[in-house]
């Protein structure tokens, strides 16, 4: 199923070109106390909402995909936890462009010595909004990515019960000002982080290590590869990040992003896709005065 957020906070089931409205679901959520518990709450509530909206959907309004303005699927993620360099080729990129690397010595060390680092969640937006450029003086990157929605409460998870942890995919784009400065300053300028344009559950995905994904700025592809390149793969990311962080649903892990990476300026539109999610444009604003 692929559930998404529009317009002023609808909840809809997306269904070919169409928009099923199935807000009503939602109601199925229990009001907070305080302080609020961690967790996302549709995410904490994630099966009681698909189970409300299936039956639905058959009566459900319907509006034109194309009509709607997507929003981020998950509003209120704890954290966003990002991965540098998982890919091989993306390590040879950035060790070759000085633009990237900015003087650094130990990219080709990779992942497990990197780290993992986080993005603010004040950074996320949906692909019906607009990414805006914060330093226009300094070289954007885009970033497409896999990006995983976890959907139970986790601490140090084996990689073989890792996929167990995921409610659902969707793609990320990890937007990048360059620089000498640490990635978390970098990445989680505000419409830094983009997800969605919706969420597929994650029994439509057969294997998260072998899909393909893309990115094309202004019609040209820039970025194309397939996650079974990834250095960790999904269950040893959830594995390394759950060594580190408890997760909590709603917690997005972006998995990292193959080479191709680029600048983009002001008017630029993208078109990121990753298999069994689907692609979506999004359109580069011009900076904050």
């Amino acid at each position: 199923m692929k559930i998404c957020r529009y317009d002023n906070n609808r909840l809809g089931i997306v269904e070919g070109d169409e928009v099923l409205d199935v807000s009503k679901a939602l109601s199925v959520i229990p009001q907070p106390g305080w302080p609020i518990p961690q967790g996302d709450p549709l995410i904490v509530n994630f099966k009681r909402v698909l189970a409300a909206a299936k039956k639905l959907a058959p009566r459900a309004k319907s509006k034109p995909l194309a009509k709607v303005r997507l929003r981020a699927p998950v509003p209120n993620p704890g954290k966003i936890i990002g991965a540098p360099i998982n890919y091989n080729d993306h390590i040879a990129e950035s060790i070759k462009d000085p633009g990237i690397a900015h003087g650094r010595t130990n990219i080709q060390k990779g992942i497990g010595d990197w780290g993992l680092f986080l993005k603010a969640s004040s950074s996320l937006i949906g692909f019906g909004e607009e990414i805006r450029l914060r330093w226009p003086d300094r070289r954007n990157d885009h970033e497409v990515e896999l990006a995983l929605v976890i959907g139970r409460r986790g601490n140090k998870i084996p990689k073989e019960k890792a996929l167990g942890y995921v409610c659902a995919y969707s793609i990320g784009l990890d937007m990048t000002v360059r620089g000498p400065e640490l990635q978390c300053f970098r990445k989680s300028i505000d419409t830094y982080s983009v997800l969605g344009p919706w969420l597929v559950t994650a029994d439509e995905i057969g294997d998260p290590n072998d899909l393909d994904l893309s990115i094309m700025v202004n019609g040209e592809l820039r970025q194309n590869s397939n996650t079974k390149y990834l250095v960790y793969n999904v269950e040893r990311l959830i594995e390394f990040a759950s060594a580190m962080y408890t997760l909590h649903p709603g917690d997005i892990i972006m998995t990292g992003t193959p080479a191709g990476v680029s600048p983009v300026k002001p008017g630029d539109v993208l078109h990121a896709y990753v298999e069994g999610v689907g692609g979506s444009d999004i359109r580069i604003a011009p900076a904050y005065a």
